[in-house]
């Protein structure tokens, strides 16, 4: 028997577009909400397909933190004072729901746990967000400080 569940997180973290000619190339903060659709069997004994618990964990890691791109010179001069989540490529609201849809898969294929991760959405504002469908999305793409 195949389940979906639906958990939404949210965390306040700054980031900036090295590569973005525009506002966004300052540093500056958001309110993040991050929804995740999950997709799976349940596992037998406590008919629990994945705790939402670990959601919010696992994206949570990114609450109260700056993201900034491996290549950024911020990073290194910020990161004498406090730890900065470094990325492969600018921490887009696109590349932040790769992160988050890898590191939920690495949890359950740790763990053993038949969910998979179906869509991800990463709202960057009220009015705007990415949206991740994963059988359509490429794997693997790997952050330094995650």
């Amino acid at each position: 028997m195949n389940v979906a569940i639906y958990k939404e997180v949210q965390f306040d973290a700054s980031h900036r577009l090295l590569h973005y000619k525009g506002k966004c190339a300052n540093l500056h903060g958001h309110r993040w909400k991050v929804e995740v659709w999950m997709e799976g069997e349940p596992d037998a004994t406590t008919g629990i397909l994945l705790d939402y618990n670990v959601i919010r964990e696992i994206i949570e890691r990114f609450d109260h933190q700056i993201l900034l791109n491996a290549d950024d010179p911020m990073a290194a001069c910020i990161g004498q004072f406090q730890r900065v989540i470094t990325t492969t490529g600018d921490p887009t609201s696109e590349l932040i729901a790769v992160l988050i849809r890898d590191e939920l898969h690495k949890y359950c294929r740790a763990k053993k746990n038949k969910a998979t991760v179906t869509t991800i959405r990463v709202w960057e504002s009220p009015t705007c967000y990415a949206e991740l469908n994963t059988l359509d999305a490429p794997a693997g793409i790997r952050n330094e400080g995650f």
